[in-house]
């Protein structure tokens, strides 16, 4: 490099031989930000694997923590298929519709190994993998909703029809700037496009394919507590990779939004175990995880753009609200108490995320949004006026509603059209009997639990049959 000085001395400065740019390294790459973003990418990939394998797996009754632990791997590499194949381009790319991108291959080398225009110092092959775990996550999320009793072939066909009808409407319309909400809502990493998508989505799914057994709707404990929070574990931890990895540099709003993070979501868990302390005298373990859930959801679509005190707000907030809607409302609502929701994916992420996103309309802060988006910041909350932060909460809301209905409608149609081909439901029999049926494997090698019939010589023949519950629907 050439320096100038004041007395218009030149003077030449080398630099380390690391820094130099190669055919690999072009001039426009940031080593650093890439090195973080592909650190990041990797921890919000461990969210859903192993993370939520293992939630899932240990968190549901015995008989069914392979079916649930497998719904969560199959769809992580389906939407990845999904994504390179038409994906990231309905959701990025360029404008087929106000709503979705014109569908595309991202797989050719010049298109993978290009700059990334919108902030320019990581290869294009970033922002593909990066957004493709949060496309995947989505998607699993989405599966709370239905485990322990949704046809698995049907799964199969569920995953890549609603990343691809549902998920990439919501990404393309607030996300990408040729979405029609982009220049209006504030949603700095997925509190309304991933949260309350897959809030509102596996509660519709879930009345479609109907309620378990009513065995199982009474008495449905964990079937490993301690691995349980394993995966909850991977889940906290890997959301620094969630919000901290969305400025896409390894910069002071990545920092901010990882301390919001965690701030947030200690004081969430906290308020939520504080309350079943003083509702029901205990303190609940799924409770504690339900509220780091309800947490790490809330600050999402305003980690990087709001005050750590602000955080420590929207903590108290998500640790009360979701706790009153799914412990007090939803015991007393004719519709919640009639659509079985596994997990109470609707309060943990659709109720969470848009607390969240009308949190985020009244806490952002102008010169954090300015630092995130740049100089020209678009949103009314930064125009200076005393009632834009009113003007954004509208702002917030019309988004709300948009992915609402859009995910209410498709999910809806998606449903139908799959129970056309095959049962949403499994039958009552392979319902009894659980992962053995539907896999004919379980997950524990205990001798006589939940199998068809005591057999002693069973489980030691491997005899290939076809799982009863591939059956196609009758007219």
């Amino acid at each position: 490099d050439i320096i100038i000085n004041d007395n218009n001395n030149i003077t030449l400065v080398l630099l380390p031989k690391g820094l130099w740019a190669t055919e690999s390294s072009p001039e426009w790459l940031n080593k650093g930000d890439n090195s973080w973003q592909l650190t990041a990418t990797t921890m919000v990939g461990m969210q859903s694997v192993p993370g939520l394998v293992i939630l899932y797996g240990s968190m549901v009754k015995r008989k069914w923590a392979v079916n649930s632990a497998f719904m969560a791997l199959y769809g992580f590499a389906t939407v990845l298929i999904c994504w390179v194949l038409w994906g990231h381009h309905m959701s990025f790319g360029s404008k087929w519709t106000p709503f979705v991108g014109k569908p595309g291959l991202a797989l050719s080398e010049k298109f993978l190994l290009g700059q990334f225009s919108k902030f320019g110092f990581v290869p294009m092959a970033d922002f593909v993998y990066y957004e493709f775990v949060f496309a995947a996550i989505t998607v699993i999320l989405v599966a709370g909703s239905l485990l322990g009793r949704m046809n698995f072939y049907a799964w199969m066909m569920f995953v890549p029809l609603w990343v691809s009808l549902s998920y990439s409407v919501g990404a393309f319309s607030v996300w990408c700037e040729d979405g029609f909400l982009h220049d209006v809502i504030i949603d700095y990493a997925g509190g309304y496009v991933i949260h309350l998508s897959s809030g509102v989505a596996g509660f519709t799914a879930a009345y479609w394919v109907g309620p378990r057994l009513s065995d199982d709707r009474r008495h449905f404990p964990p079937n490993n507590i301690i691995h349980m929070l394993g995966g909850a574990g991977f889940l906290w931890l890997g959301w620094a990779g969630f919000n901290g990895g969305s400025p896409f540099a390894a910069n002071m709003i990545a920092s901010i939004a990882i301390l919001n993070t965690h701030i947030c979501t200690a004081t969430s868990l906290l308020v939520w175990v504080s309350m079943d302390m003083i509702v029901y005298k205990k303190s609940s373990v799924i409770g504690a995880v339900q509220g780091m859930i309800t947490g790490l959801v809330c600050i999402t679509p305003g980690a990087g753009i709001v005050d750590p005190w602000a955080a420590g707000i929207m903590g108290i907030l998500s640790g009360s609200i979701p706790w009153y809607t799914m412990m007090v409302l939803h015991k007393k609502s004719v519709i919640f108490q009639s659509v079985d929701d596994t997990l109470g994916v609707f309060h943990t992420h659709a109720v969470a995320g848009l607390l969240g996103g009308l949190l985020s309309g009244v806490f952002a802060q102008t010169n954090l949004l300015e630092m995130m988006y740049g100089s020209s910041v678009r949103f009314a909350v930064s125009n200076g006026k005393p009632g834009g932060w009113f003007k954004q909460l509208g702002y917030q809301l019309e988004g709300a509603v948009f992915i609402t209905v859009w995910n209410v409608v498709i999910t809806s149609l998606i449903c139908l059209l799959i129970s056309r081909v095959v049962n949403l439901r499994m039958s009552e029999e392979d319902l009894e009997i659980g992962d053995d049926a539907v896999h004919g494997e379980e997950v524990y090698a205990l001798w006589g639990d939940g199998e068809r019939a005591p057999s002693s010589h069973r489980r030691w023949q491997m005899r290939p049959r076809i799982p009863s519950i591939i059956r196609l629907r009758r007219n």
